[in-house]
């Protein structure tokens, strides 16, 4: 019963680990001045890729936090719920992994 009351927790660290990818594809992108030449177009680019992992990862946080919060209750008074919290969770997850789709061909454009 503890392992599923932790599922909201874990799904709330995969957001992190998206922003996390788009982070370490953004540094490994930039490069001191005699190697690369950065143009304002490619921080712009990096900019809006950073952005729209990120809020969507903050939107998707906050409705994992309050559906594991309601969910988790929920569930202690009757175990027929987890299905549906289980779903609505993975609902929030998709936009934040929509954000990461989007952050991920902003990085491309901005390499290209």
């Amino acid at each position: 019963m503890i392992m599923k009351c932790l599922i909201p927790v874990v799904m709330s660290g995969i957001l992190a680990v998206y922003a996390l990818v788009i982070s370490v594809l953004i540094a490994s992108d930039i490069r001191p001045p005699p190697d690369k030449h950065y143009s304002l177009y490619d921080g712009i680019m990096h900019m809006a890729a950073g952005l729209s992992v990120g809020l969507p990862g903050l939107a998707a946080g906050y409705a994992i936090g309050i559906v594991g919060d309601v969910g988790v209750r929920a569930y202690m008074r009757q175990s027929r719920i987890f299905v549906g919290m289980v779903l609505i969770l993975i609902f929030a997850e998709v936009l934040g992994l929509y954000g990461l789709i989007v952050a991920l061909i902003l990085n491309t454009r901005a390499q290209g």
